[in-house]
């Protein structure tokens, strides 16, 4: 259930990053899909952290 969360979050802030590239006069859009791509990114990142820190 997590991964598919996390997979929507990547698609969805990737269309929020093209619309607000391709639309002029919407840079929130831009804004706020980088700011999600970051987020998600991060998460994995801590969540990956943690597996392998469990598994040793």
């Amino acid at each position: 259930m997590v991964r598919i969360l996390v997979l929507v979050l990547l698609v969805v802030a990737i269309v929020l990053g093209i619309i607000g590239v391709a639309v002029e006069g919407m840079l929130c859009l831009l804004s706020i899909g980088v700011l999600l791509l970051i987020a998600d990114v991060g998460y994995l990142a801590v969540r990956s952290a943690a597996r392998r820190h469990r598994t040793r």
